[in-house]
């Protein structure tokens, strides 16, 4: 057996070359002299007899010897640090803790969660210094080396998210808080095998980490996966994650529809969105709710109330809004009375003798109220639009290229083409969107008080933008944007999404969130500012609960240890040189007892 598997330090034994001196001290010392009584010489010989044999003399006299060899020796073995091998989670005094948070973690397995397993299992874990990490947010660190009550505190306050996890950022993270003789355990239903890298590589470091893994439940798992909007209706996309046939009811609003699924099939359901905040379902639930149930939000009037003024009719236009549902469309010719009140209205082709004050003055109450007004360029702008119009207008020029187009809702995937003829000008207030190459705005925005300006700066009939197929695209967008109408798709979010809302104070699902920018980890509505908006669970990974046992998985998996058996050096030191401690207190006494101390 080599020293270095008994020895951390084996060079101090050479400590043990001591005891040469020593016995050289015994072998020269001069033998003590003796002095006869004749007295007491026959009684002592008597007695000397009686008492003890040669043998045992001799060994009386090298007594003192071998007990100052031993108390050398063991110094000696003190100092070379001696250990013995034993299990590495004995002796550690630090552990990082991984926890999946994940949605899947909510599965429930014989009336408790696997969060709730996974918590229990982790309280055993916890040493002299504990890190708490969890998959959520891409790896958060919940308590950094805390003591045995902080770390059980800190777990007690873990709770599944309705939201994706990410255990490969988790245990990343908890790379960043590995030091020597730290030992990581991760928790987790271990879905997917994207984490399976970031236990390599923390293998790799020489760190040990022990995979411990929760995934009981959720066999016959049935759940939404998809959400998509198309005007006024919303297609829901439904898995069977189960090895068998299904049957569930699927539920929006005052509408159902029965779906059979076979193992692994994905069915389409198709509703009408109704107004205001709703829930689409699945009957019968199973364990895994969180995928059960999405949640939808509408505004609670759809309908966009349009009023087109113009006096050439601009069937373009026309056309273009009246092809979406949600528009309700109306076009009038000044001069007019305008007696109802709309969400929008666009000025388009207006004679400026025909325009009435109360026509423009309809325009500048609509912004009041929170709505929007629209003005299209012109070759003679009416002087009483002028408070609406973002532009100061100038002559007509001709033969412009776009020299800028700034990335935002409205011009996003739209191929603005220069116009043939347009209105020069300078921008008055608001934001240019689309710029000519004189700087003239070609498209601009702007908010009054609660409500919103555009200027559009095409003249209609001397620009061929009107034929493009984008063109209906843009003015859809155009008149949500002016009536403060988000699209569906976005009020409707995932879950783990962030979402920059329209106030501070946002209320969620279970509690008040501070904005107006929040992390949406929660499946339900979220309210600010007056307006409703929503976050689901969509996702096929998470939803796959029935997660197969590592030691059954192949390919990237497959050759991940669950648990590494791993042994480490416990010294024993303390208890060799307590041994040599003893040995010399031995020495002590035999000394004292032989009378020369």
């Amino acid at each position: 057996m080599a020293l270095s598997d008994v020895f951390l330090a084996p060079l101090g034994l050479a400590a043990a070359l001591v005891v040469v001196p020593i016995v050289l001290l015994y072998l020269i010392r001069p033998d003590p002299e003796r002095v006869e009584l004749p007295t007491f010489r026959f009684l002592a010989d008597e007695q000397r007899q009686r008492a003890v044999t040669p043998l045992l003399e001799r060994l009386s006299r090298s007594l003192l010897l071998l007990i100052q060899i031993l108390a050398v020796l063991l110094l000696a073995g003190s100092l070379a640090a001696p250990y013995v091998p034993v299990q590495e989670r004995a002796v550690v005094e630090e552990t990082v803790l991984v926890v999946d948070t994940s949605a899947s973690m909510a599965t429930t397995d014989g009336g408790e969660t696997r969060l709730d397993r996974a918590l229990a299992a982790a309280d055993e874990e916890v040493t002299t210094r504990t890190s708490v990490v969890t998959t959520d947010g891409g790896g958060q660190v919940a308590l950094r080396r805390g003591p045995p009550s902080a770390a059980r505190d800190a777990l007690a306050g873990l709770e599944a998210t309705d939201a994706p996890g990410d255990l490969r950022g988790a245990v990343a993270q908890a790379r960043a808080l590995v030091e020597e003789d730290v030992r990581v355990v991760v928790l987790s239903d271990f879905q997917g095998s994207e984490w399976a890298d970031a236990v390599r590589s923390l293998r790799a470091r020489d760190v040990s980490v022990s995979l411990r893994q929760f995934a009981g439940g959720g066999a016959a798992n049935v759940g939404f996966v998809d959400r998509r909007f198309g005007g006024s209706e919303v297609t829901f996309s439904v898995r069977n994650f189960g090895a068998e046939s299904a049957t569930r009811t699927v539920s929006l609003g005052d509408r159902e529809r029965e779906i059979a699924l076979a193992a692994g099939d994905v069915t389409t359901v198709t509703f009408p969105v109704p107004a205001g905040a709703s829930e689409a379902r699945l009957s019968p639930g199973d364990d895994f709710a969180t995928d059960d149930a999405v949640p939808v939000v509408a505004p609670e009037d759809p309908t966009v109330d349009t009023l087109v003024l113009t006096n050439d009719r601009n069937r373009y236009l026309t056309t273009a809004l009246s092809l979406v549902d949600q528009v309700d469309l109306t076009v009038d010719n000044p001069p007019t009375t305008v007696e109802d009140d709309y969400d929008v209205i666009l000025y388009s082709n207006v004679d400026g003798d025909s325009l009435l004050p109360g026509n423009v003055q309809a325009g500048r109450d609509t912004v009041a109220s929170g709505g929007g007004v629209a003005v299209q360029a012109q070759p003679e702008m009416p002087d009483r639009l002028r408070d609406l119009l973002l532009v100061e207008p100038g002559p007509t020029g001709s033969a412009p290229t776009v020299r800028r187009t700034a990335e935002t809702a409205l011009t996003e995937g739209i191929d603005f083409q220069a116009p043939d003829e347009y209105l020069t000008g300078s921008l008055r207030s608001g934001e240019t969107l689309v710029e000519l190459r004189d700087g003239t705005p070609l498209l601009a925005t702007d908010r009054r008080e609660s409500g919103r300006l555009l200027y559009y700066g095409y003249i209609e009939e001397r620009s061929s933008f009107k034929y493009n197929y984008q063109y209906p695209v843009f003015w859809k967008r155009a008149v949500f944007h002016l009536a403060g109408r988000e699209p569906l798709s976005a009020l409707n979010h995932e879950t783990g999404d962030t979402v920059r809302f329209g106030a501070d104070r946002i209320e969620g699902p279970s509690g008040r969130l501070a904005g107006p920018t929040a992390t949406v980890r929660e499946v339900g509505v979220y309210t600010a500012g007056g307006t409703a908006e929503s976050a689901a669970l969509l996702s096929e990974r998470e939803s796959a609960v029935d997660a197969a046992d590592l030691g059954e998985r192949s390919g990237p998996v497959g050759n991940v240890t669950r648990t590494e058996t791993r042994t480490v050096p416990q010294r024993v030191t303390e208890f060799v040189a307590l041994g040599a401690l003893l040995v010399v207190l031995l020495e002590v006494g035999y000394l004292r007892r032989r009378g020369e101390l």
